[in-house]
Order: C-alpha cells, then sequence, then structure tokens
C-alpha cells in the first residue's frame, strides 16, 4: 500500500515540455518492434520472439527512437538516417 502512495505525484502540465519527432511531429501511436532470439540463448526448443513496446510518429510512421532500449537506438538512427 504505502509503494501506492509513493507513486502519486503533483504534476503540473505547465511544467513539462512536448516531445517531437524528427519531423516535428507530436502525435504518436503505440507499436511493437519485434525481436528474434536463438533457441541457444533462449534455452528453449525454438527460436523465440521478444516484443518491444515502442510509439512511432502517425505521419511518417518513424520510430521515436527515444522509446526504445539503449541497445536498439544507434540500428535504428542508421535505418532511418
Amino acid at each position: 500500500m504505502q509503494n501506492k502512495e509513493q507513486l502519486k505525484m503533483n504534476l503540473d502540465l505547465k511544467n513539462t515540455e512536448a516531445i517531437l519527432s524528427q519531423d516535428g511531429n507530436s502525435v504518436f501511436q503505440e507499436g511493437v518492434v519485434l525481436r528474434k532470439v536463438s533457441k541457444f540463448i533462449a534455452g528453449t526448443a525454438e527460436d523465440a520472439i521478444v516484443p518491444i513496446p515502442v510509439f512511432f510518429d502517425v505521419k511518417t510512421g518513424k520510430v521515436l527512437i527515444s522509446t526504445l532500449p539503449k541497445d536498439l537506438q544507434t540500428e535504428y538512427e542508421e535505418q532511418e538516417g
């Protein structure tokens, strides 16, 4: 119960800043990036699929790089570069 109380914040939206895509758009949709993991790494009989939730620009379809895990950000920056 105490953890729930700690999560409550008084947030004034005037003290936040907009997040924009590389193209200056501000509307995003949630999607998933799928990654395949070798069965040898996953320890399973078959290769595994790992879903990674991300947000993408609804106008361009480009992934908002900052929503990716740091290990994947460079890979996606290079794809869009």
